[in-house]
């Protein structure tokens, strides 16, 4: 199976530039499903279903969340609706969405998805370790699910890296967000698992994480608040990562970094 994971889509931007470079990725690596985190495509806070419309029509199969999820009300009916949207699987029981689901790839593979939040520096949440174990125990790899995509939205480097260690081997890809800056650790664990610390953002990075730079800086200089952030309006980067599985064993063949358009130096995936 070979996936695309888009990491955190930051406003207009963004979406723009994943509406003008994913059909030619798609087609030209011959991705089978794309899982985009789209939790600041509103204005760069949330998720509303034209947003989510736009990223559809993109060719984005399915969109993973984080702390941001709930900054547009609307949200609460669309999840409950639409089973291409997660939320962190690690919020309390009764909340409205899901946190994982089985999806069926171009290929007509299998691919669960699971969406967890971080707790260091982060809301606090249930255990994001034992919410992954109870999806990995109920649909393991090669049984039901031929692939596994992880996406662990969290601060802190070592909470994303540990998960990365805990699911190695029992799933294909391990990938953090939230950072809004790709790292440059892209590796395939030694039990066969794909890895990256943080995707990156689909944002324009003429900016301060994706936002206009003059409030965060004001905010960090001054100790003062002047209005709202808002998405930087410049020409967006799309950053995501590339994994190729292995059809027998459903882990990791391959593991690239997608960069395309904007400022940042481009990578695309081997031809």
């Amino acid at each position: 199976m070979r996936i695309l994971f888009l990491g955190d889509v930051v406003g207009r931007p963004g979406r723009e530039v994943i509406g003008a470079e994913l059909p030619s990725l798609r087609e030209n690596f011959r991705i089978d499903i794309v899982i985009a985190n789209g939790e600041n495509a509103a204005g760069g806070f949330g998720l509303t279903r034209e947003t989510a419309n736009e990223l559809y029509a993109s060719g984005v199969d399915v969109i993973s969340t984080g702390n941001h999820w709930l900054d547009q009300r609307e949200i609460i009916g669309l999840i409950q609706e639409d089973d291409r949207i997660l939320r962190p699987r690690n919020y309390p029981p009764g909340t409205p969405g899901r946190g994982a689901n089985l999806y069926q790839a171009k290929n007509g593979a299998r691919i669960l998805v699971i969406n967890v939040m971080g707790r260091v520096f982060m809301d606090a949440l249930d255990d994001p370790f034992a919410s992954v174990e109870a999806e990995l125990a109920a649909c393991p790899l090669r049984e039901v699910a031929d692939a596994i995509l992880i996406d662990i939205h969290a601060e802190a480097t070592s909470e994303k890296m540990a998960m990365g260690h805990f699911c190695d081997g029992r799933a294909s890809v391990v990938v953090g967000t939230h950072s809004h800056i790709p790292t440059a650790d892209a590796q395939i664990f030694p039990g066969g698992t794909a890895y990256q610390t943080d995707a990156g953002a689909c944002a324009d990075y003429d900016s301060v994480i994706g936002m206009e730079k003059f409030e965060p800086v004001q905010r960090f200089t001054r100790k003062m608040s002047s209005g709202r952030f808002s998405p930087a309006t410049g020409p967006a980067t799309l950053c995501g990562i590339f994994v190729e599985t292995d059809d027998r064993t459903g882990l990791a063949r391959a593991i690239a970094p997608v960069r395309v358009g904007g400022r940042l130096s481009p990578a695309l995936p081997p031809a």
